[in-house]
């Protein structure tokens, strides 16, 4: 059980790592309304109104969210012992994960009136 657990801090630790320095990073430097895919959906499905959302907490939760969705099918998938298995269960597992994990990303903002429907 220790081992799942380290396992699992390494990988969101070196993920979000990577995320805050490849994409954060880069968003936050360009000024244009080029966004990231996570941004991009965000809009999309729960009409985030931009101008009401600070967008550098917005960037911070995206990788924070991200990194634990990765985090957590690495992990789940180690249970796994069967290559063939464990590549299934990542095609099974990352789409559920990611729509329900930025569900409640997008639930956060529409209860805090950031939403165009408000």
């Amino acid at each position: 059980m220790l081992e799942e657990l380290i396992l699992f801090l390494l990988c969101f630790l070196l993920v979000l790592l990577v995320y805050e320095l490849f994409i954060v990073r880069k968003a936050k430097k360009n000024k244009s309304k080029k966004y990231p895919m996570e941004v991009k959906y965000l809009i999309n499905r729960y009409h985030l109104n931009m101008r009401k959302v600070d967008y550098p907490q917005l960037l911070q939760i995206v990788a924070l969210v991200s990194s634990f969705d990765i985090a957590f099918i690495v992990s789940v998938v180690m249970f796994v012992d069967n290559y063939l298995w464990q590549i299934l269960s990542v095609l099974i597992l990352v789409l559920p994960v990611i729509f329900v994990s930025y569900h409640f990303v997008g639930s956060f903002y529409r209860k805090r009136g950031m939403t165009k429907d408000e």
